[in-house]
């Protein structure tokens, strides 16, 4: 937690070593060993990747690959495809590829805050370039453009912005990826140069080698106590052992969804007896006991969410003096750069000409944005939530993020940090690498004009959009 103001955040350029990532390819297997659940990786049509990398290093074209980003284990499973199967599939073709095969990163200048600055310097050091989301970071988008025109490498960005814990829901694209693939035709075309701007989607799926139904009814234990709800034991006799096993996972069901929607009373009551919020009145029985679910609780439920996530935006909004303008991501997203507005400060720089109850009051400030940013993290985890996720496929990796997001939730309210979420099982990780988007097919609508410019890049998120959702195979 931030409890003191402090001096602006610097700008960490990115210093490619080929070093670091010689070192980074040899722990790799560690860390996925280590820090991860994940014991498989496997990508489809990688050859599409090969292809890319070959005209890349022929200077026929530039390219970026737009990845998913369901999980903060994304980036493991990236580095394996371009460090790992990439060279493997182009030597099973003969094609031989110059060294490193590798990207530009594009990554969040909040990481190294929560993370460490020590990963800000091993990203710097991997050739990583940061950005600041929710302002125009004009360091930052030099630094991302100019690489992605000039860069030894080509480079890589997930274009959700954010991890949202749905391996089979795509949040709604920022559209910094586009603009930056259309500014790369302009200086390409500045420079009389002649290649091809391409952005080739990369989709990312979990699952798990076995399925972990135990490990999530210890889990739904847990936080049914730290909820305050009474736990209740799985008891299922009779029958043979495929209808039990369909029964406990109904049950495990109506067990989350009583802990789900128990949170959300106790939410909905926290913003409107203390923030003095209004929400709207919605006629729902509260699950006490494990009851039959009514046939439209997932409606109500969904309908309840959206309400209590833009209140809990609206509670930092007010505190900050901001309109609420566009969808969640885009409130969420402001909401964070204000905040860090209020704790990095240009005039902190040098507090030496600062007295002891000036330095005091920017304390007192900062401490209370770290607080209201509290809020906006509450509704980030719970973008791509719709109440009808688990319901309309009640598969066990469905089960199991549903879960984990509300785990993230209840530690949140506990006042720890989520990011050493409990392990489930081992984990498979299956990729796919999309076919290449053309951006110079969208250049002629930009140039025309300003508006035709904004719609060009509208138009060019929505296809990557698609495309990326097309990438995702449907659960069994």
């Amino acid at each position: 937690m931030i409890s003191k103001v402090q001096p602006p955040l610097e700008f960490i350029p990115p210093a490619f070593n080929p070093l670091v990532l010689r070192v980074a390819k040899r722990v790799l297997p560690f860390l996925l060993r280590r820090q991860t659940q994940i014991t498989q990786i496997q990508a489809d049509d990688v050859e599409i990747l090969v292809d890319l990398y070959r005209q890349f290093q022929e200077g026929k074209s530039r390219f970026l690959i737009a990845f998913r980003h369901p999980s903060i284990d994304d980036p493991f499973c990236m580095s394996y495809l371009l460090w790992q199967l990439v060279p493997e599939v182009a030597k099973q073709q003969g094609i031989s590829l110059l060294k490193p095969i590798h990207a530009h990163f594009i990554y969040d200048r909040g990481i190294p805050l929560w993370a460490g600055s020590q990963v800000g310097w091993i990203y710097s050091r991997l050739g990583c370039t940061p950005i600041q989301r929710g302002k125009a970071d004009w360091m930052g988008l030099r630094s991302a453009r100019n690489l992605f025109a000039n860069g030894k490498l080509p480079m890589a960005a997930a274009p959700e912005g954010a991890t949202n814990g749905h391996t089979e829901v795509i949040s709604p694209l920022e559209p910094g990826i586009a603009q930056l693939s259309f500014w790369c035709i302009e200086d390409l075309l500045k420079a009389e140069r002649s290649q091809q701007v391409l952005i080739v989607p990369v989709g990312i799926q979990y699952s798990y080698i076995e399925a972990p139904w135990q490990s999530l009814e210890q889990l739904l234990y847990q936080l049914e106590a730290d909820s305050g709800l009474s736990t209740v034991e799985l008891k299922v006799q009779g029958g043979n052992q495929l209808a039990n096993t369909q029964a406990s996972e109904a049950l495990l069901y109506q067990r989350l969804y009583r802990l789900g929607e128990h949170l959300l009373s106790l939410m909905e009551d926290f913003y409107t007896r203390f923030y003095h919020q209004t929400l709207p009145t919605i006629e729902e029985k509260t699950l006490s006991t494990l009851e039959e679910i009514p046939s439209n609780a997932n409606q109500i439920l969904a309908t309840r969410l959206q309400a209590l996530l833009d209140v809990a935006l609206k509670v930092a909004e007010e505190y900050f003096d901001l309109k609420a303008r566009g969808g969640l991501i885009d409130r969420c997203r402001r909401l964070e750069q204000v905040g860090w507005d209020y704790i990095f400060r240009e005039e902190f720089k040098n507090t030496n000409n600062l007295s002891s109850v000036e330095y005091g009051l920017a304390n007192r400030i900062a401490e209370e944005a770290n607080l209201r940013m509290w809020h906006m993290r509450l509704v980030e985890s719970f973008v791509a939530v719709t109440g009808y996720y688990v319901a309309e496929k009640p598969t066990v990796e469905r089960f199991a993020e549903t879960t984990m997001l509300l785990w993230d939730t209840i530690t949140k309210i506990k006042g720890h940090t989520s990011f050493k979420r409990p392990r489930l099982g081992k984990q498979r990780v299956q990729m796919k690498v999309g076919q290449p988007i053309s951006v110079g097919e969208y250049y002629p609508a930009y140039k025309e004009s300003r508006s035709g410019a904004k719609q060009a890049v509208a138009q060019l998120t929505r296809d990557l959009q698609l495309a990326l959702e097309g990438l995702i195979s449907p659960s069994e």
